[in-house]
């Protein structure tokens, strides 16, 4: 029997990322509760763990036949064995969240057989609700975007971390982009599909939760997305990660696998 189709699941993951971003506003600048985790993993914090209660509890509720794969829940393995599932992060850029930027995001995505059908990308600081499904377009606030359609390397401007145009992860010089930086990556991806940037790269081995919603959104928005290997994105992986990410104007998208090395991986 079928299940929901993809706009249903779109508002569903809206109705969810507002709430989470209510919740988020109660922390934000008051200092939360905030540790290390193991495996130098990154810094989590009380908010964190409190957005990823409640959206497990209510999409779950609303979906209880589809898995469950966040950054802050225990992975559990029965998730590979589901047709469609959630891939949450509650707080996509923690630091910045810790550092009282508004630049941290909720980033909540449904997979459907590897595919992202359904995302959320949303910055309840700066009010920005990116979204995007399947069978619709990509928008910010209920406005339709597009993706950026530039056609030449040099100049491009790109959303990347330092080390991924260090020399060794190129085939001949690391092109003259102009570099900017996001803490969340799906943020970045959702600038990608907002026509701010012209693309968006990452070489390191990417939690799925990161890029899922954002993926989908750069995509729908006209850009062209792939890891970093060039092959499309799939979901729900035991590994629950990707070899990297790109994500770019279709053209300049083509330029940057033809000249990319990346796989000695920056740290």
């Amino acid at each position: 029997m079928p299940g929901p189709d993809p706009q249903s699941d779109l508002a569903l993951l809206t109705e969810a990322a507002l709430a989470a971003g209510k919740i988020a506003a109660r922390y934000w600048k008051n200092a939360p509760r905030t540790w290390d985790k193991a495996l130098d993993a990154g810094p989590v914090t009380e908010a964190d763990l409190a957005i990823d209660a409640m959206l497990h509890d209510r999409l779950r509720a609303a979906r209880p036949d589809y898995g469950w794969l966040s950054e802050e829940s225990e992975d559990d393995t029965a998730r590979l064995s589901c047709a469609r599932l959630f891939v949450v992060d509650p707080i996509d850029g923690t630091r910045a969240f810790i550092n009282g930027s508004p630049t941290f995001s909720h980033s909540l995505a449904v997979v459907e057989n590897g595919s992202v059908t359904a995302g959320v990308v949303y910055l309840p600081m700066l009010d920005r609700l990116f979204a995007a499904s399947a069978d619709g377009p990509a928008t910010l606030n209920g406005e339709v975007i597009t993706a950026s359609r530039a056609k030449a390397v040099e100049g491009a401007t790109l959303l990347a971390a330092k080390p991924n145009l260090e020399p060794q992860f190129w085939k001949r010089r690391p092109p003259a982009f102009e570099r900017h930086i996001r803490s969340s990556l799906a943020y970045r991806l959702s600038l990608i599909g907002q026509g701010r940037f012209d693309a968006m790269i990452t070489f390191r081995p990417t939690w799925e939760w990161d890029v899922a919603a954002g993926s989908l959104i750069a995509a729908r928005a006209g850009a062209t997305v792939t890891d970093a290997k060039g092959n499309p994105p799939r979901f729900n992986t035991a590994q629950a990660q990707l070899p990297g990410m790109i994500a770019a104007a279709p053209a300049l998208h083509a330029m940057i696998l033809a000249q990319a090395e990346p796989f000695a991986t920056p740290g």
